[in-house]
């Protein structure tokens, strides 16, 4: 009994842009400088898309999810799987300098403003609003040392950028992980 051979899906470019809520565009763009190609062109010379391609615009969307530039998507795309890593990781990296920032501007807009009431009605946590929910969850001080202790154990930098959100100075943050670290079981 003969295998049969799997059917290739081809794909229009209005198709594969609608399956990936691209515009035409993005797609044309993206031949222009290399990074997607159709594999290959109708008689009247439209473009044409194969599986291949349509699973290399999915890794390229995914890696535009992480807000890496279309230039470090195609040499991740041609990189083998170590160089990937040490790319995302890079731009885990960023990330974190990113959010960092962005942090130490919302604590300092949250200085300026001074109005906590204006502060009540924002995402902002601050150290008072976060022991209030501690203490309405039924957490004495016990209880709170406690979780900084598996908190610095399980995930110390999480734990040191927890803190930074809070708006905790820096002097503070090292006494609350030291006493942690020397809490630890």
């Amino acid at each position: 009994m003969a295998k049969k051979k799997a059917i290739e899906s081809v794909y229009r470019i209005s198709q594969l842009a609608r399956l990936f809520r691209l515009s035409r565009s993005t797609l044309l763009y993206y031949d222009r400088i290399g990074l997607l190609r159709p594999s290959g062109r109708t008689g009247a010379n439209y473009r044409e898309y194969s599986d291949a391609d349509r699973m290399r615009l999915e890794q390229i969307c995914r890696y535009r999810r992480t807000g890496m530039s279309l230039e470090t998507i195609e040499s991740v795309l041609a990189a083998p799987r170590q160089k990937t890593v040490k790319a995302l990781e890079r731009r885990l990296e960023a990330l974190n300098r990113e959010i960092h920032d962005l942090r130490s501007q919302q604590q300092t807009i949250v200085e300026l403003l001074k109005d906590k009431s204006v502060i009540a009605g924002t995402r902002v946590m601050d150290k008072q609003r976060w022991v209030a929910v501690l203490r309405a969850a039924g957490l004495d001080d016990a209880a709170m040392g406690q979780w900084h202790v598996a908190f610095e154990r399980m995930s110390p930098e999480a734990h040191q950028d927890f803190l930074e959100s809070l708006g905790i100075d820096a002097t503070e943050i090292a006494e609350i992980r030291l006493w942690a670290a020397e809490n630890s079981d």
